[in-house]
């Protein structure tokens, strides 16, 4: 699956997300930034970003997933 096809799942689902995906092979890395984060704690955030790939992991086309969230304020401190 192409790292388009996931930012592509997630942007499906998610209003208002921007996604950066980098992947090597059946790994990614997901970089997803978004209001919808305001007020979730880490693990809350990270469920979100599985629930839109959950297909994918169960049926193994995509095998390890790195999730990073931000609001874009935290974003912004970032960069």
């Amino acid at each position: 699956m192409q790292a388009t096809e996931v930012e592509k799942l997630i942007c499906d689902q998610l209003e208002n997300v921007e996604v950066k995906v980098e992947t090597d092979g059946s790994h990614y890395q997901v970089t997803a930034i978004g209001e919808v984060f305001s007020g979730m704690g880490a693990v809350k955030k990270q469920q979100l970003i599985y629930g839109c790939l959950n297909q994918y992991i169960i049926d193994g086309t995509i095998h390890a997933v790195i999730i990073k969230t931000f609001t874009p304020e935290e974003w912004k401190a970032q960069v």
